[in-house]
């Protein structure tokens, strides 16, 4: 806006040190535009145990249930996970499958028509037992029972509690092959007990299947050819001088 005379009116400009001789009109603006932009979390300034927004988010997913592939923390228990695995295999091989015996005698094996008790005590016994078990589909009752018996000779507690755990996969879960015919007050206890599995605690259920063996296998063993054949071939042995 002009004056009647064509110059410029009074006050028009600020004068050239700024308005009221403060800052100039440029550093104003700046100093106005720092006090609405707030300072960057995650400066390189930033005072120590105050993390910005990238080290906050690298850092969230340790207490979180994220599945942050970068996470250390989950590295550390994907290798924990795998360390039982390991030992399980290691210690699945220690259960016995099979036993190293002589060749039994003509006595030993009329002895085991007087009681099962007989047939059970001696390797050669078992083994001959587990051969007929396995023509009528049973052998893992025999198994159950010699893994049983391991266990029963530990006294580490780690080792006794990951060996519980491979024969209850093995012949107690009822999702395994293998798995023996139990009654359900003798899988409730070893259910209860497995929170804190001893070398015992599989007694009643081993003894359960024991019996199931004496009464139910054991006479038609006395009646099967394996045995007969095995009684026959040791009869007609010439007797050695």
């Amino acid at each position: 806006m002009r004056t009647a005379d064509g110059g410029e009116p009074a006050g028009a400009y600020p004068p050239a040190g700024g308005v009221d001789g403060g800052l100039p009109m440029g550093s104003e603006r700046m100093e106005m535009r720092k006090r609405q932009v707030p300072a960057a979390p995650d400066a390189p300034g930033a005072a120590p145990g105050q993390p910005g927004v990238g080290s906050r988010g690298s850092n969230a997913c340790c207490f979180c249930w994220c599945c942050c592939c970068s996470c250390s923390c989950l590295t550390v228990r994907n290798q924990e996970d795998q360390r039982p695995t390991i030992a399980s295999h290691e210690l699945r091989a220690d259960l016995p499958t099979w036993e190293e015996s002589p060749a039994p005698t003509l006595e030993e094996v009329n002895a085991w028509a007087q009681s099962f008790d007989k047939l059970m005590v001696t390797p050669a016994g078992r083994n001959a037992f587990r051969e007929f078990l396995r023509t009528e589909f049973s052998e893992e009752n025999m198994l159950f029972w010699m893994a049983c018996e391991e266990l029963k000779k530990e006294a580490n507690k780690n080792i006794i509690e990951e060996k519980a755990r491979i024969i209850y996969e093995d012949y107690i879960s009822i999702l395994s092959p293998k798995e023996v015919s139990l009654d359900s007050r003798v899988r409730e206890v070893i259910n209860r007990n497995m929170v804190e599995p001893s070398q015992h605690i599989f007694d009643d259920a081993q003894l359960q299947i024991y019996t199931l063996m004496h009464r139910d296998s054991y006479p038609r063993f006395m009646n099967s050819t394996v045995y007969k054949d095995l009684l026959q071939s040791l009869s007609e042995k010439p007797i050695e001088a």
